[in-house]
């Protein structure tokens, strides 16, 4: 089958090939996905995974990728719950081989159903920025109506995501990023937005929430205008500034079907719309891994027409 595959760290981007490799076999209690379309973080390069197994051992060629949407094509042994011809989407666990290929064997556990009325390329998009808003928002940050919420990159891939669901669920959301992201911002649903480039954080004020996905300088900034009590979410890696008197979470995504299927029904009947960015063939999916100048919203590949 053709995949994409990492074969040097040090170059990133540059070091990846479209390449064959084995089709995977389902091991217990997996499936093998035919993969329809598969989205892609350009963190991913960052992650420990991508370059060793859980025993530190060096990952030779590994398949990149790691959320998608498919149809089942085969069950392993004790599979439950899932049936031959299925559409499913969701993620794959971190130390596997990934999602940009034909096919990825997955754990069971780790897939949602896909309904027919959402297209395979939607699917794809949705369950690493998806559950990445849903779980910073509700599980780490404990949101709740009528708090104030600075999303940083409201309108990326995440950033809109969040910026959707904290108005849904009643916030007030201060939308940040680069000038030109102003109006995307604000039609995601922002209630205000902030020029990093520009504007003083501290003008703000106080703030109860903090969705951090940039990191550095303007993390610092930010946990000083987070209020007594509240809390400063971070997806990129350990906490350098905390709150004076509140609380700072760094996480990592987790696959959590349910949540996937809370969603995609927000997909359905219009309440989220996600933010896509380019679709590409898989065999024309090299350069879009390694664009020339930055990409707005999430690049998914379309593996199958």
């Amino acid at each position: 089958m053709k995949a994409i595959v990492a074969t040097d760290q040090a170059a990133e981007a540059a070091g990846i090939t479209l390449a064959e490799r084995p089709e995977p076999t389902p091991a217990i209690n997996d499936v093998v996905v035919a993969v329809h379309a598969s989205g892609f973080v350009p963190a991913e390069w960052e992650w420990p995974s991508t370059w060793v197994d859980r025993s530190g051992r060096d990952r030779t060629r590994a398949i990149i990728g790691h959320e998608f949407a498919g149809v089942v094509s085969a069950l392993g042994y004790g599979t439950t719950g899932l049936s031959l011809g299925q559409r499913v989407f969701g993620i794959t666990d971190w130390h596997r081989d990934g999602t940009l290929a034909e096919y990825v064997a997955v754990e069971a556990r780790n897939l949602a159903p896909l309904p027919g009325d959402v297209d395979f390329t939607v699917g794809a998009s949705l369950p690493i920025s998806g559950l990445t808003a849903w779980q910073g928002l509700f599980q780490h940050g404990r949101l709740r109506a009528g708090q104030t919420v600075l999303a940083h990159g409201a309108a990326g891939a995440v950033g809109s995501v969040v910026t959707q669901l904290a108005r849904e669920f009643g916030a007030y959301v201060i939308g940040t990023g680069r000038a030109a992201d102003r109006q995307a911002a604000l039609d995601f649903g922002a209630n205000e937005f902030l020029d990093l480039g520009h504007d003083d954080l501290d003008d703000l004020g106080g703030v109860d929430l903090v969705f951090d996905v940039i990191g550095g300088d303007v993390q610092r900034r930010s946990a000083s205008i987070v209020r007594p009590g509240g809390t400063l979410v971070s997806v990129v890696g350990p906490v350098e500034a905390r709150p004076a008197d509140g609380l700072a979470v760094d996480f990592v995504v987790e696959s959590v079907p349910s949540q996937l299927v809370e969603i995609v029904e927000r997909v359905r009947d219009g309440r989220l719309r996600p933010h896509i960015g380019a679709v590409v063939a898989l065999d024309d999916a090299i350069p879009a891994l390694n664009p020339a100048e930055r990409r707005k919203g999430k690049t998914v590949i379309q593996v199958r027409p």
